[in-house]
């Protein structure tokens, strides 16, 4: 049972995807249609029309699976040696300095919603 729910969430969180699809192709919006949808997603979640508990066993799915999503983009890299002999230690560069902006940037947050709950309690 608790895998249905995962894919029905997973499929309703697609949705927003494709909302993000359909609006880019009708008004050429200069952004991924992912970014498109999940804008959607959280005013939907702001707002109240979709609640949290209606997506956070997928969402989370898709969070603890996240590193499946990137295999092939790191597989795929490795058949332009060019890239990798002109340019290998400025890409070796660029991820290591964004990962640890995203790592930090997800501390932070992290800890400012920890702090936000932790006093919400008292």
């Amino acid at each position: 049972m608790k895998l249905v729910t995962i894919f029905i969430q997973i499929l309703f969180i697609s949705l927003f995807f494709v909302l993000g699809a359909g609006v880019k192709e009708i008004f050429s919006i200069p952004l991924p249609a992912s970014m498109i949808g999940l804008g959607f997603l959280l005013l939907a979640l702001f707002t109240g029309v979709v609640k949290l508990e209606w997506i956070d066993k997928g969402a989370n799915f898709l969070l603890a699976e996240l590193l499946l999503f990137f295999i092939p983009s790191a597989v795929g890299i490795v058949n332009y040696d060019e890239i990798m002999s002109w340019q290998g230690l400025e890409l070796v560069l660029i991820i290591a300095v964004s990962t640890f902006i995203v790592m930090a940037a997800t501390a932070f947050t992290a800890d400012f919603i920890q702090k936000k709950q932790s006093s919400a309690v008292k």
